[in-house]
């Protein structure tokens, strides 16, 4: 008679990306958009024109900031910037909807 358990579900207390978004990102970027640089937004093709539309170049904006953009390594973990970047980047891809 073998034991069968179910398998653990893992809850998580931590944010997912579009909450971290909505707290840390969306007072300067609304719907992908860019309030302070127009040029600056979220968009797959101005991600792309300027360089960071892969998931490293945006956590490393995320983390050490650029312009008039705040770091944020001192109010986000290494594994919220992740999520924050890939869904910053998912929603580029999804036109932000």
């Amino acid at each position: 008679m073998g034991l069968t358990s179910a398998p653990a579900l893992a809850i998580s207390s931590s944010p997912g990306g579009a909450e971290l978004f909505e707290v840390h990102c969306v007072g300067c970027h609304p719907q992908g958009k860019n309030i302070i640089r127009r040029g600056k937004t979220l968009r797959k093709k101005a991600l792309q024109k300027n360089k960071v539309d892969s998931l490293d170049a945006i956590a490393t904006l995320v983390t050490n900031g650029k312009g008039n953009m705040s770091a944020y390594a001192d109010k986000l973990s290494a594994p919220e910037i992740e999520t924050v970047s890939a869904y910053v980047l998912e929603q580029a891809e999804q036109g932000w909807h």
